[in-house]
């Protein structure tokens, strides 16, 4: 079981490696019914976080790191800015369909 984990944790860092530059929308889950949603560039990706560059008020910029592994329970969420779907699947709802 933990072997489909990592190759899933890899799949998601090879196509964040080659998507550094674009925008994308984050929904993360704070805990506590706390969701922040935030746009944003990603900028660099590492062996176990990736950095996103988000917009913040006031013509702002912050960096906000994120783990592969929380985009794949779905804490974390990655949706495309223009059309606003996925850019993946959380693990949950893989196993549903």
């Amino acid at each position: 079981m933990e072997e489909l984990e990592v190759n899933h944790v890899d799949e998601i860092h090879q196509k964040l490696i080659n998507m550094v530059g674009e925008r994308i929308r984050v929904k993360a889950n704070m805990g506590r019914t706390r969701v922040v949603e935030r746009m944003g560039t990603i900028k660099t990706v590492h062996p176990s976080v990736f950095i996103v560059e988000v917009d913040e008020r006031r013509g702002r910029k912050s960096r906000q790191s994120y783990q592969y592994v929380d985009v794949l329970t779905g804490t974390v969420e990655l949706f495309d800015p223009e059309s606003g779907e996925h850019i993946f699947v959380p693990l949950g709802n893989q196993l549903e369909e």
